[in-house]
């Protein structure tokens, strides 16, 4: 031991400085190296954007994914100063962007308030990207310098001229040695983008993607701010309110604090709380939201009592008054102190106050200026209360039998010995047939099963004293076992994985939108946990040589298919000439994709050849046959080689050859897979496939919750028949 104690002295001690402590730890800076770390970079170049938004230098933001899979940042604010630094002894730009703690953010004078005060932003982004550019256009004159990796590989210089124009373009590829992820998403930085221009009023944010084939373009533009995000975000339900908008400012600690609400009652039973601190979405809210919530419970109850529509034996809570509302909460803090688990709660102490007063004393003004919207918000706070109270009352009932509470599980409930819920795991399964099946086959110390009898209630139409009454919802609180609504306690969950187990049909994956909508209404924590999965059972099961093999999609099976035809077979291109294998199997999978679509079209009632000749025709039918039939020109063929029939005979003939010797046979259900079956296809944590559910995005969830399973009809139809080509694995 001494000896080993004696080689541990100053040279073991390792100093990671600057942008090397970044690459060594990319997780510290920007939360993980996956999907969500590599589009973060993209925030962290367009929050200094909106930062001169905010300091009133900055009115257009342009961002676009490049065809090589980089991204650029251009914006018309100031430029980054590329003048020398007094102490540093380099350009300014270069500074910032290899400097940790570096900026511009911190002595006040030119950013009030800024989403990045941290100061590590883009000098974090420039670490962890193979190359970086950035142009400058300040003084008349457009300055350019490179990095790689942090380092500086093309010095400043001055390549031309820009009159009065002045802005800052940023353009930087990923280092994909340190990022599992390898291209942005354009539904990811859209949700993001769109945020950004609701929450920067006036603001433009054009966003464009020349990577993938479909070459989308959106401009987000929004001249009414927070009330259009609201009206955004109720798009789908039916107000009972007016959008009620109300801002002030008042002097806090370190400055000047502004706050911004935006809020909209709907006929909805649920709760949607946005809160923005300098443009950053604190997702575990905050001193702004308990101020506001705080002022909201105050002015409903003083204003209902002094116009006797509240009576003491109401006993109104803050949840029933927020039932049915949607609020943006959004304030502007010189200095904000960021806490919590992920560092997105606000904690300065004295926005609480701040926020408090201005939504008493303004949405008092408007409810004794709207009395007729007064009554409606407390006429719908009185119902819920009737319903809490109701389901309270249940919950008693319940709880005198011992249900609900774990002193007394669910006879259905096949439970696990296992008593560690980090070890345990419940699967929901439809159905007595395959619960059946699940029970028999299951490893019986850690995997607890409960079958699920018909469709569980809907709660996106449900007050919570009706879901309560619902037999098949109190067996899934019950089994879950961290009680419901006031007694919830999630430190309680009986199980660390609950898979939602139904067939891969409609009808299943009805069930499981079904059971996501509980959970995502009523129990989200269980989903911000990672509890919740979704089993992937298989499709097909394929047999040959008295082998057997199982296959999860019909796109996997096509593959196969595929695969295996073109084994001895030739194929040639539109010239004559044999394509070797990989390109023939491209040229197969195109064909297949290209039958899929003429099928479903044909479907919809249209002729494919007759929509892909009309150069008028719009909608995803029309657009993804051309998409498709493009594509083919590659190869050499055209649209007659396909409906002539010659390249639809290749393909059925390379499958007909794929299939000789297999026997397919496709599950209806799960009940048709025997125990054995079903656990070593599905339940066998060594084999099985599932995935977790994740919340990256709660404003499009909610949107999508609402739009799927809300009383509006219009919509759903709308989107059903926007989306029903891009459907591939449903059953009719």
């Amino acid at each position: 031991m001494a000896e080993e104690t004696s080689n541990y002295n100053a040279e073991n001690i390792q100093v990671l400085e600057g942008m090397e402590a970044v690459r060594k730890r990319p997780a510290m800076y920007i939360g993980d190296t996956g999907e969500r770390g590599y589009h973060h970079l993209v925030y962290e170049v367009v929050d200094n954007s909106i930062d001169e938004a905010l300091a009133g230098h900055c009115s257009t933001i342009d961002v676009i994914i490049n065809r090589d899979g980089s991204l650029t940042v251009c914006d018309n604010g100031r430029g980054i100063p590329v003048d020398m630094h007094p102490t540093q002894h380099r350009p300014a730009i270069e500074v910032v962007l290899t400097v940790l703690h570096a900026g511009g953010k911190f002595d006040g004078s030119n950013y009030k308030v800024s989403g990045g005060l941290h100061g590590v932003g883009v000098s974090c982004v420039n670490a962890l990207s193979d190359w970086m550019k950035v142009e400058v256009k300040r003084g008349g004159k457009v300055h350019h310098i490179e990095f790689s990796r942090g380092r500086v590989t093309k010095p400043l210089e001055v390549i031309g001229e820009c009159g009065a124009e002045t802005g800052t373009k940023v353009t930087f590829f990923p280092d994909h040695t340190i990022f599992s992820c390898r291209a942005f998403k354009w539904e990811t930085l859209c949700s993001r983008l769109r945020e950004l221009a609701f929450l920067n009023k006036g603001v433009t944010i054009h966003f464009r993607d020349d990577e993938g084939e479909q070459h989308h373009e959106e401009t987000f533009h929004y001249d009414g701010g927070i009330d259009e995000f609201v009206e955004y975000l109720n798009a789908n339900k039916k107000p009972l309110s007016p959008i009620i908008h109300f801002e002030g400012e008042r002097e806090g600690v370190t400055g000047t604090v502004q706050a911004e609400i935006s809020m909209q009652y709907t006929e909805s039973y649920s709760t949607l709380e946005q809160t923005y601190t300098n443009n950053i979405h604190t997702i575990e809210g905050g001193t702004h939201l308990t101020g506001f919530r705080t002022a909201l419970t105050r002015t409903i109850n003083k204003y209902g009592a002094d116009n006797k529509l509240i009576k003491d034996k109401d006993n109104l809570t803050g949840d029933d008054m927020r039932e049915g509302l949607t609020v943006i909460v959004s304030v502007k803090v010189p200095q904000p102190q960021f806490e919590g688990q992920t560092k997105t709660k606000l904690g300065n102490g004295e926005v609480e106050g701040i926020v408090a007063s201005i939504v008493s004393d303004k949405l008092m003004t408007f409810f004794e200026e709207n009395p007729a919207v007064a009554k409606t918000v407390i006429e719908k706070t009185l119902l819920a209360a009737r319903a809490r109270e109701a389901a309270r009352a249940a919950r008693e009932s319940t709880r005198r039998k011992g249900i609900m509470d774990g002193l007394s599980l669910p006879g259905k409930l096949k439970d696990c010995s296992e008593r560690d819920p980090a070890k345990t795991e419940l699967f929901l399964v439809e159905g007595d047939s395959a619960g059946g099946s699940a029970q028999t086959g299951r490893d019986r110390a850690t995997q607890a099963i409960l079958p699920l009898r018909g469709k569980v209630l809907n709660v996106e139409k449900a007050r919570v004293d009706r879901m309560l009454a619902n037999a098949e919802i109190r067996t899934l609180i019950t089994a879950i076992g961290c009680g419901f609504g006031e007694e919830w306690d999630i430190s309680k969950a009986r199980y660390h994985k609950i898979v939602i187990m139904t067939d891969a049909d409609v009808d299943g994956a009805h069930i499981r939108t079904l059971l996501l909508t509980f959970f995502y209404r009523k129990m989200p924590e269980l989903i911000e946990k990672g509890y919740v999965y979704l089993a992937q059972p298989p499709l097909y099961k394929v047999e040959r040589k008295k082998k057997s093999e199982y296959v999860l999609t019909d796109g996997e099976l096509t593959q196969k298919l595929l695969t295996l035809g073109l084994d001895d077979f030739e194929v040639e291109d539109g010239s004559g000439a044999v394509l070797a294998p990989e390109r023939a199997k491209e040229l197969l999978t195109l064909l297949a994709e290209i039958e899929e679509t003429c099928k479903l079209v044909e479907e919809r009632g249209f002729d494919p050849q007759t929509l892909l000749g009309d150069e008028t025709a719009q909608g995803s039918g029309a657009s993804m046959l051309k998409k498709e039939f493009s594509a083919l020109s590659a190869f050499g063929f055209a649209a007659p080689d396909y409906f002539g029939g010659k390249l639809k005979a290749l393909l059925d003939d390379v499958r007909a050859h794929g299939r000789q010797g297999l026997s397919i046979y496709r599950f209806k259900g799960l009940g048709e897979m025997d125990a054995k079956e079903l656990y070593e296809t599905t339940m066998n944590p060594e084999k099985r496939y599932m995935k977790r559910v994740k919340l990256d995005d709660a404003v499009a969830a909610d949107r999508m919750f609402t739009l799927l399973m809300g009383d509006e009809v219009e919509p759903r139809r709308k989107f059903i028949e926007d989306n029903a080509l891009n459907v591939r694995n449903l059953d009719f």
